[in-house]
């Protein structure tokens, strides 16, 4: 089918929508300032740019969360007033967020039919509703049966549903807010595959990624924004080491700049740590000054046993000692107080209160600590939070600031800030990077750096693998639940850690 073909309608090439001048202002925070961007039919758009660029800000003003302060949006060369999420429906434009938009509880075609269900006779037409489902989801290549609730399903399914859901809006516009952050490479080449057929069948695609070796596999045009200015439009094609330069607006030498130190005591020691169902016989030990990384596929159960060495989840079997002091079973206050931390995957939903500013969110494993008699030291904890926010170089209008306001890479600033305040001696770090911009990286790069130089233990847990052989001192393996093998720097390649990733754990090799 030629994009002239589509059933979507839209020239071959032509321009769907542009924005001219969109400006965007919060209390103290400029967000947006005079962006201009452009899309065609046919094309995947690449918006790229750190945190705190203006990314989202846009994509909510085109999807009608936000409304601009200035400028204009036009679609089929008409402007527009995007009010809400019902003009952007009927403009044709849908947007598929880190955060799924979905019910868990109701089924996959209940949610693809979602607030427009098929009837007949007044009431919900059931068999239509799952022939029109199958026929969503075998356009994006997806066998899964319309009845099964959505909550059974996996990331990479979850987000395939998103995009037949968008497809039955009869969308010509899609964007995608970090598609690929929780996909294996495996899954991460279907969506890439679903995305070209969606672009050969006419639909205009704005994608956005941190992810810079994604941009060439599936992109046509990047436009890069700066401190919500966009700086400039270069080709798909442009290298890695120019984007990074167009979006910090300086170049980074060194993408991983791991700086080792000399390893000290055992902080932390596991000992044959299992439960049911999850993980078993699980033992390692990370000493002071060391990064040790935890890479295997998803579902090897690297998550669950970081949130049960930190006590978040009971185990049956095996022990943690921390600084040589045995963890009592599922107590994270045990587990804090003897100066363990836990930086989470999902740092909205368990590494942050949102509603909170970030003092308060930076004070939050202090807050018994800095308290007397009942009465809580606020000054000495708002002085404490703006050192810790100035050392990490949290981008804010003050402390004072929501935490829901600030980017992603600002916010896990914020999560790991918390536990320097509490000087954790041993902090687990589990996918810390994940939808963080390059430049944010480095910085987390280098703040882990410094906190080995002083004597901390770090266990980093990340699905990006170049990133755990960039920053680790030794990678621990899981498969299966069970830990695979042991690498040192020296010896740890993408192939041999896969090969330990993929293996039978009873015949694979300890090295």
């Amino acid at each position: 089918m030629t994009n002239d073909d589509s059933p979507l309608g839209g020239a071959a090439g032509g321009e769907i929508l542009r924005v001219e001048g969109l400006r965007k202002e919060f209390p103290g925070v400029v967000a947006l300032d005079g962006v201009d961007f452009d899309l065609r039919a046919g094309e995947v758009h690449v918006l790229l740019g750190e945190n705190g660029a203006g990314k989202s800000t846009l994509i909510k003003m085109l999807s009608g969360a936000y409304r601009p302060d200035a400028g204009r949006i036009v679609v089929d060369g008409a402007p527009v007033e995007i009010r809400g999420a019902g003009d952007a429906q009927r403009l044709g434009i849908a947007t598929i967020y880190q955060e799924f938009n979905l019910v868990p509880e109701l089924s996959v075609g209940e949610n693809l039919a979602l607030g427009r269900p098929p009837r007949r006779f007044g009431l919900v037409d059931t068999k239509k509703m799952h022939e029109r489902a199958r026929e969503l989801l075998a356009r994006v290549g997806v066998d899964v049966d319309p009845r099964t609730p959505v909550g059974r399903l996996g990331i990479a399914r979850m987000q395939m549903v998103e995009i037949a859901k968008a497809l039955a809006l009869n969308a010509r516009v899609l964007i995608m807010d970090e598609p690929t952050a929780v996909l294996t490479t495996s899954e991460v080449e279907r969506l890439f595959a679903i995305v070209r057929q969606l672009r050969d069948q006419g639909v205009a695609i704005v994608f956005i990624t941190h992810h810079l070796e994604e941009i060439p596999q599936v992109g046509d045009r990047v436009t890069v924004l700066r401190d919500g200015r966009s700086v400039t439009q270069v080709p798909a094609s442009t290298p890695e080491n120019e984007l990074v330069r167009l979006m910090v607006g300086r170049p980074i030498d060194q993408q991983y700049p791991r700086e080792p130190a000399a390893p000290g005591e055992p902080l932390l020691r596991v000992r044959g740590l299992g439960r049911r169902g999850a993980f078993e016989d699980v033992s390692f030990e990370v000493r002071a000054g060391e990064v040790v990384g935890l890479a295997g596929l998803v579902g090897a159960g690297r998550t669950e046993v970081a949130r049960a060495i930190f006590g978040a989840d009971p185990h049956d079997t095996g022990e943690v000692l921390v600084n040589g002091r045995p963890l009592p079973r599922g107590d994270v206050h045990a587990a804090m107080e003897a100066g363990l931390g836990l930086v989470p995957e999902d740092r909205k939903g368990q590494g942050l209160v949102l509603g909170a500013d970030i003092a308060e969110n930076l004070g939050l494993v202090t807050l018994r600590r800095a308290s007397r008699g009942g009465f809580v030291d606020r000054a000495g904890q708002r002085r404490a939070a703006a050192d810790v926010a100035g050392r990490l170089g949290v981008r804010m209008s003050g402390l004072g600031q929501e935490v829901r306001t600030l980017s992603g890479g600002n916010q896990q600033k914020i999560v790991i800030g918390k536990w320097l305040l509490a000087d954790a001696s041993v902090l687990i770090l589990d996918e810390p990077t994940r939808g963080i911009d390059v430049g944010a990286k480095v910085e987390i790069y280098q703040l882990i750096n410094s906190l080995t130089a002083s004597g901390h233990a770090v266990l980093m847990i990340s699905s990006d693998l170049p990133e755990i052989l960039g920053m680790s001192d030794r990678v621990l393996v899981m498969a299966r639940g069970r830990l695979a093998g042991e690498l040192a720097a020296r010896e740890a390649t993408q192939d041999s850690v896969m090969a330990l990733a993929v293996s039978e754990v009873e015949d694979a090799r300890v090295h």
